[in-house]
């Protein structure tokens, strides 16, 4: 199994049709969209996919066809443990893997309840990792329906199995990353990073790269970023680029995943704003909001001289 490489990995949207449907043709569009902005891999049924509003044969579809639409271009991840008996969860983690998948995603907040402790947790990662013999694992701290962080040294054990290759961190802490980044030095892992507001930190302190909502606006300018994070002779516009994230990343939250679908509509991709998930109000001043931000993105990448 090949870890993915350093860069972009998205957090695929799943499109939909106004009836409610998944879309296809245009979950095929997306996919080759990420593609061919640069992505380093993809993570298809997540929480911007709306995994939870979704039926177990429509995440095992998705996945395939996403698997599909990629040819081995680059890898797919996807998640694999739901609500349910740990023997359930691993029953699904093999029917994800067996859809094509380079890793299988554990949700860390549905391993273990809120009120358990680490040992707890940590005893049903190790039963999980028995029940999947072969798989390739790796963790997510989704918010949904609770955000259980890893500790560094959580983290390092798991790593130190040889099972787990991939984490989505959301610990919005650059300290608690670098730690995570030291304890599974020299494995055969990579930790990407969700939290835009440090991103060139945390790609100088090792991360493998970025997996973040905001790829699902503008995908080219996360992968510039990764390209050119340590590159000395662009540190000023390296810096412009921090900036417009930290500085939209309100904007870019509100009605999330609805507003990111507007967003690719702006540009040009042919997809509908339906969500199943309740995200809010699609406000006209939230509209408006996206609007200027796209408008503002489209003279930062002409600065950047980005294919936009």
């Amino acid at each position: 199994m090949e870890t993915p490489a350093k860069g972009f990995i998205p957090v695929m949207l799943m499109p939909f049709q106004n009836d409610g449907q998944i879309d296809y043709p245009a979950l095929t569009r997306l996919t080759e969209m990420y593609i061919a902005a640069g992505a380093a891999g993809l993570f298809a049924n997540c929480l911007s996919s709306e995994m939870f509003e979704l039926s177990a044969e429509e995440r095992l579809q998705s996945i395939r066809h996403v698997v599909n639409v990629a040819g081995g271009a680059v890898p797919v991840v996807a998640t694999g443990t739901f609500a349910g008996p740990l023997s359930e969860q691993a029953d699904f983690v093999k029917k994800v893997h067996e859809a094509g998948t380079e890793a299988v995603i554990a949700i860390t907040g549905l391993l273990a309840d809120e009120t358990d402790s680490d040992a707890v947790f940590n005893d049903r990662i190790f039963q999980l990792l028995d029940q999947t013999p072969g798989i390739p694992l790796g963790f997510y701290e989704c918010p949904v329906p609770y955000k259980r962080v890893l500790s560094a040294e959580q983290l390092g054990q798991f790593v130190g199995t040889g099972r787990v290759t991939y984490h989505k961190d959301t610990c919005l802490d650059i300290d608690q990353v670098r730690a995570k980044i030291a304890a599974a030095a020299g494995s055969k892992f990579g930790l990407y990073d969700a939290y835009m507001g440090h991103a060139v930190e945390s790609l100088r302190a090792g991360a493998a790269g970025l997996s973040c909502i905001q790829g699902n606006f503008f995908p080219e300018l996360i992968v510039w970023l990764c390209n050119n994070y340590d590159n000395p002779s662009l540190a000023k516009e390296v810096g412009e680029v921090q900036q417009f994230f930290i500085k939209n990343m309100g904007v870019m939250h509100d009605v999330y995943p609805t507003i990111a679908k507007y967003s690719l509509k702006q540009r040009g991709m042919e997809i509908s704003t339906f969500t199943r998930r309740k995200v809010g109000d699609f406000s006209g001043a939230i509209r408006r909001g996206v609007e200027t931000l796209c408008g503002d993105y489209s003279t930062l990448s002409r600065s950047l001289e980005l294919a936009y």
